[in-house]
């Protein structure tokens, strides 16, 4: 999965999979990559367009949806 650079003091690239509702996420503290199933789209885009991905990922993503470390 491709995945774009974000600012972020926890991140250090997101990714979407459209066809498959995967969420991909590059964590910088441990180089760790997750994945998060069955995200709609429209979470992936307001997680990009916030002011804070980080923030958002904790108040909209992280415990909601099944998650798995690659």
């Amino acid at each position: 999965m491709d995945r774009i650079s974000v600012e972020s003091s926890m991140m250090l690239s997101i990714g979407y999979d459209e066809n498959d509702a995967v969420l991909e996420i590059e964590f910088k503290s441990n180089g760790q990559v997750w994945q998060y199933y069955d995200v709609p789209e429209y979470v992936f885009q307001n997680m990009m367009g916030s002011e804070s991905v980080g923030k958002y990922f904790h108040s909209d993503i992280k415990g909601k949806y099944k998650e798995a470390r690659v």
